[in-house]
Parts: C-alpha cells; sequence; structure tokens
C-alpha cells in the first residue's frame, strides 16, 4: 500500500520516461535532497564534514565515474587513481598558472585533461579486454605516478611533487568552511549523477550496455566498438578527474601522487563491486560502506569499553573489513543496489504473501 504505482496513469510518452516514474521515489529523492542541501549543514559537525561527509560525496562522484566504464560498458579499469590524479594536478595548475581562473573552470579543465589522458590509456580497449585491459591500465597507473615525481612541470617545479592551495571562491564567494566545501562537493555530485542517469538513460547509455553484454552481437547490430568504447572511457575520466581535483583542492588541501596511488584504484573499485555494477545508487551504496566500515569499526572497541593497542585495532579493522567484503560478495554478488531493489520489490507486493 505504501509503494504502489497503481492509480499514477501517464498519458504521455514524456511522462512515461521520467527518471523516477514512481511518485513515491519522486518524493523520496526530493526530501533526501532537502535534507541534504538545507538540514545537513546547518547540524552537522566540522568533524563529520571533514572526516565522513565531504569524503564519502567526493568518493561517490569518482566510483560514479568507474561504474560508468566498469558496469555499464563492461571495460574493467585499474587506473581510476591515475585519472584522478591527472585531474587534481591539471586543475592546480590552471589555477595557480592562470590569474583569476574560477575555481570550477579549474576543476573542470582537470576534467577535461584526465579525459585526454583516459581516451589515450582506453585504445588499448579497442583490441584487448578482461584482465589484460586491467594490466593496461594498470600502466597508467604507474606512468602517471612516475610523471608527477619525476617531471617537475607538472607540479609546478615542486621537487618532492607536493602541492597545496588556499583561498579558494566560487564566483566570488568564499569556500573556506567545511560546510561551504560540503556544498560545493553536494552540488557537483547532485549534477553528475542526474547527468550519468541521462546519459545511460539515453542511446548511447544503451550501446554501452550492449557492449558490456555481447561487444560482437552489439558490433553485428551496427554499433560501433570505437565510438562506444573510447566514449565511456572518456565520459567516465572525465567525471573521475573531476573527482580527484576535488580531493585535492577540497578535501585534502595539500596532496602528493601518493594520495591517488594505487590503493586508491582498488579502493574505488571495491566501491563499485560492492555498492552494485552498472547501478547509479549502486555507487553511493558502495562509497558509504568504505567510508563508514573504517569509522565504525574504529570506533567499536571503545563503546564496549574495550581497551586494545593502536596496532591490533588496525589490524584487526582491516581483518574485518575484507572478511565483511567477501560476505557481502557471496551473500549478494550483484552488490547492495540489488538488496535496495529486491526490497523495493517486496515492498511493492506487501502485505500479500509472495
Amino acid at each position: 500500500m505504501i509503494y504502489r504505482e497503481n492509480g499514477q496513469f501517464k498519458s504521455t510518452y514524456r511522462a512515461d520516461q521520467q527518471i523516477f516514474p514512481i511518485r513515491q521515489d519522486r518524493i523520496a529523492i526530493l526530501a533526501l535532497l532537502v535534507v541534504a542541501f538545507a538540514v545537513v549543514p546547518a547540524i552537522a559537525s566540522d568533524y563529520w564534514f571533514r572526516a565522513i561527509l565531504i569524503p564519502f560525496l567526493i568518493l561517490a562522484l569518482a566510483a560514479l565515474g568507474l561504474n560508468i566504464l566498469v558496469g555499464y560498458c563492461g571495460q574493467i579499469s585499474l587506473g581510476t587513481g591515475a585519472f584522478m590524479a591527472v585531474g587534481a594536478y591539471a586543475a592546480y595548475n590552471f589555477h595557480v598558472r592562470i590569474d583569476g581562473m574560477p575555481l570550477i573552470f579549474s576543476l573542470l579543465l582537470g576534467g577535461l585533461c584526465s579525459t585526454a589522458v583516459g581516451v589515450l590509456f582506453g585504445i588499448p580497449s579497442l583490441r584487448i579486454k578482461g584482465l589484460y585491459l586491467a594490466v593496461a591500465t594498470l600502466a597508467a597507473q604507474f606512468f602517471i605516478d612516475w610523471a608527477f615525481l619525476r617531471i617537475n612541470w607538472l607540479t609546478n617545479n615542486s621537487a618532492s611533487g607536493s602541492v597545496s592551495v588556499s583561498s579558494l571562491s566560487l564566483f566570488g564567494l568564499p569556500v573556506q568552511t567545511a560546510a561551504q566545501k560540503y556544498l560545493l562537493c553536494l552540488t557537483l555530485l547532485a549534477m553528475f549523477a542526474l547527468l550519468a542517469k541521462n546519459l545511460v538513460r539515453s542511446a548511447i547509455g544503451r550501446e554501452w550496455m550492449a557492449m558490456r553484454d555481447m561487444d560482437v552481437a552489439a558490433a553485428v547490430i551496427g554499433i560501433r566498438p570505437v565510438y562506444a568504447k573510447l566514449s565511456a572511457f572518456a565520459v567516465s575520466s572525465f567525471i573521475v578527474g573531476v573527482a580527484g581535483a576535488l580531493w585535492g583542492f577540497v578535501h585534502l588541501g595539500t596532496w602528493e601522487p601518493a594520495a591517488f596511488n594505487i590503493d586508491r584504484s582498488f579502493q574505488l573499485l571495491f566501491m563499485v563491486i560492492i555498492g552494485g555494477l552498472g547501478s547509479i545508487m549502486g555507487s553511493f551504496f558502495g562509497a558509504a560502506f568504505i567510508v563508514l566500515l573504517p569509522i565504525l569499526l574504529n570506533n567499536l572497541p571503545g563503546w564496549f569499553g574495550l581497551s586494545i593497542s593502536t596496532a591490533f585495532q588496525s589490524h584487526l579493522e582491516f581483518m574485518i573489513f575484507g572478511a565483511l567484503i567477501v560476505f557481502f560478495l557471496i551473500v549478494e554478488p550483484h552488490g547492495l543496489a540489488r538488496l535496495w531493489s529486491t526490497a523495493k520489490e517486496k515492498l511493492r507486493l506487501w502485505p500479500f504473501p509472495h
């Protein structure tokens, strides 16, 4: 009774193709946005902003970009950290080398530079796939790490590769407090989530999914593999590059190439797998899982009054974290988004037996 579309008639094709065709979904998303934009900035503390909310929003944006490539197009990538680094350092160069460059333009230009690098390293996907493609994208990770450590011009002549930004502003408005940085990240995430949702519902999105399901059959029916695969790399790298620029500018402030090492690439891949491949909502679930679970495990012993050493606590956190990842993959290999979809289907039939 609560979650039914009975009686919600649609008289136009446009109404039938809405992103959220069920009224309850539209109300829930609207309420969530109101809480995120209006309530959270008023009640959250600086700790919540800096340690939880801002990292969650930026990593969700990066996972969203990776999900387009891996989940919707089926092209495995282990170089996401490298594309984030390209976005961060490119945005930094535009920001410090061009006087008066607006922050938003620096972020978007960083994403465009990441797009170019992503398409370049996506060219091998035209001939190889699977594990071999993963190795090819892994080469991008090592090459980008080397470039930012050895080519001083890319880091504005910083010998260690460490750079920093300060005094951020957006169209004359300061972006200094944690709440202001949170709102910037939230706005960009909402815009890119809407863009991604519309892309995967469009013709190019259907081409991506056709290449993922069976590339030979997709080519037979007229889909161009070159266009489909490289466009997926381009869109994914652009979103990931913007996320990398936000990670450096907003979250870290001061960073070095190690902030975007291979661990970051694996972390984002875990987010997509745990959250749900080929699901926009899965990107948010995966980011929440990766960000919140370590904080929960870190505080759990104190809640029960247990006194354990910091080293043991760190190792215990990794063990439990790894075990939970394996558990979720066994129980629901399609990710947390599938559990959410199953719950909604059960809610549609409640209280009738099924």
